[in-house]
């Protein structure tokens, strides 16, 4: 025991000494050239670009802008001017008049992967264990096509996978956003999916979040069946390397993942348990929040105190609608350009899951959309509180949410919530670049920012749904064609 002492003390030195992170280093490196994987994707290469007689929509929440001339050299904004005035020399001019153009989106609940589902039937009968199958060259190009340049990955089933996918984007060798890498799901005991680790006590999540970031990952994610202790630890330590953590809660209450100092929270107010009836501690019910939602409106006394909580505690909130809009009594079937996109079996399982839900009895139906109702008005009761709301779309299984169109419908759908189309373009820019403490690069237009721009045709400030119509996306100065994209990864969604 006596001989331990000093290899203790200098592991726990170690640990203290543990130098923070320079977020803006790792996730936005210097930009690579495009290699030959990824020219065939590039429509206009990085130099002196005027978008001219543009209208500008700054991502800040300011009314848009008319006649407006970008002007971009190398990866950076230099300049935001009158359409009247002239273009400096040297300026390739791209004459964008009746396009828009807005911030690439900042999607903060991105995932690369898919759940499968083993032998998945239209009865929604599957087989142990649930698979999840890495989507490491589909996902990243259907980000970049949708006007993503910068993504949360928000849970990682293989973090060496996405830690190495990062370095090749970053490299030039793959086509992508930049990428916050999360580190592997803090999770407890319990999980349904095989392929996570369980963590052993509060030492373990300790031991987990500094690996990972000595691994390269610039974010946490803790999981459903979390203790408090262990999500305590994993909080401390990674506060300790500058990093943040986020949750999908269950077992741990939103009120008490407060008090613990989490960061943020995801899937809105959809997973708060702290009303669910026999809410045992650090235990997921099996209701896993549907109760605490059907009781709480943005009007009710637990609605406002938790808010309330929320705000003075500085945690965000990741809206992720898509994932849930099965509920909307508005909810329609994807449309053929998002299905041709699927492999044929994501396609099955997506019509076999919706089938499930056009039967639902008439009852159910009722209160899935009641629950709906309750989650936009507590989102626009936390904004209205000042509370920092960001939003991503959670895409995984049976191909209800795409990546990248999901990030698209994600700003839509705040919309329908009751926020007007600039503001919740600002959630969907500005707001994930402020939570990564990236806003003085990324999430609005304005001189001296990284030029990851989308231009899309129509306007999306009065049409919101004009965000679908992607013309051209700009990382790092470099413009993408969203068309051979999508092309290159039809029909393959769900296999790789």
């Amino acid at each position: 025991m006596i001989r331990r002492i000093p290899i203790l003390l200098a592991s726990v030195a170690l640990v203290a000494a543990s130098p923070k992170v320079d977020m803006a280093a790792r996730i936005l490196p210097p930009p690579a050239a495009p290699g030959e994987a990824v020219k065939p994707f590039v429509k206009m290469p990085a130099g002196k670009t005027a978008l001219a007689h543009v209208r500008v929509i700054d991502g800040a929440g300011a009314p848009a802008v008319e006649d407006r001339t970008v002007l971009i050299d190398g990866g950076r904004i230099v300049a935001v001017q009158a359409g009247s005035d002239p273009v400096p020399a040297g300026y390739a001019v791209s004459d964008l008049s009746g396009d828009s153009v807005m911030p690439g989106i900042v999607g903060m609940h991105d995932h690369q992967y898919y759940i499968a589902r083993p032998n998945l039937d239209a009865s929604g009968h599957s087989d142990a264990p649930l698979m999840v199958p890495q989507m490491a060259f589909s996902s990243p190009r259907l980000y970049l096509a949708s006007g993503v340049t910068t993504l949360r990955t928000t849970g990682s089933v293989e973090p060496y996978t996405d830690l190495n996918m990062k370095a090749a984007i970053d490299a030039g060798t793959l086509p992508g956003p930049h990428m916050d890498v999360t580190g592997p799901y803090l999770e407890g005991s319990g999980s349904p999916f095989i392929q996570m680790h369980p963590l052993k006590d509060a030492a373990d999540a300790t031991r987990t979040v500094n690996f990972w970031a000595d691994q390269g990952a610039t974010s946490f994610k803790a999981y459903m069946n979390i203790s408090r202790a262990e999500l305590k630890a994993a909080i401390e330590a990674a506060h300790a390397r500058g990093l943040k953590v986020t949750g999908h809660l269950c077992s741990v209450s939103y009120p008490e993942a407060a008090a613990l100092g989490i960061d943020d929270l995801e899937h809105g107010f959809w997973v708060n348990t702290q009303l669910d009836p026999g809410k045992a501690p650090d235990v997921c019910p099996d209701s896993s929040g549907g109760p605490t939602l059907q009781a709480m409106t943005a009007e009710s006394a637990e609605g406002k105190a938790l808010i309330a909580l929320l705000v003075a505690h500085h945690v965000a909130v990741t809206s992720t609608l898509p994932v849930f809009e099965g509920s909307s009594p508005h909810y329609r079937t994807l449309p053929p350009r998002q299905l041709e996109l699927m492999s044929p079996e994501a396609r099955t399982d997506y019509f076999y899951v919706r089938t499930l839900g056009l039967a639902r009895p008439a009852a159910r139906t009722a209160q899935a959309a009641a629950m709906w109702g309750n989650e936009l008005g507590l989102e626009r009761a936390f904004v209205a509180a000042g509370g920092l709301l960001l939003a991503g779309p959670d895409p995984t299984g049976g191909g209800q949410v795409l990546p990248g169109f999901g990030d698209q419908r994600a700003i839509e759908l705040l919309v329908e919530a009751g926020f007007s189309p600039v503001e919740a373009i600002r959630i969907g820019t500005l707001n994930g670049a402020t939570y990564l403490g990236l806003a003085d690069r990324i999430g609005s237009i304005a001189a001296g920012k990284h030029a990851d721009l989308v231009v899309v045709k129509g306007d999306p400030s009065t049409k919101i749904a004009d965000i679908e119509n992607v013309v051209t996306v700009f990382k790092d100065g470099v413009g993408y064609d969203p068309a051979p994209l999508l092309a290159s990864v039809r029909g393959r969604y769900g296999q790789y």
